[in-house]
């Protein structure tokens, strides 16, 4: 049972990254909006897109979580 909680935690360590990235993306899309500001809307586009992505490994991991947690029990 205690291996089942330690996987799980596991899993949910993707959220770490992902907010790692996201922060770090947002970040550089700031700098680059402010070194040119005419190219901000495909800055945006490519920023939610990215964002989006790493969001989805987060979300990954805690669903694996959830699974490990009420399949394998």
């Amino acid at each position: 049972m205690t291996l089942l909680a330690i996987g799980a935690g596991i899993a949910v360590l993707t959220g770490i990254g992902a907010g790692l990235s996201i922060g770090i993306a947002t970040g550089k899309a700031a700098e680059a909006v402010a070194r040119q500001p005419e190219a901000e809307s495909k800055i945006s586009k490519l920023l939610l897109l990215g964002c989006a992505l790493a969001e989805a490994t987060a979300i990954y991991g805690f669903v694996v979580a959830v699974l490990i947690i009420f399949m394998l029990k």
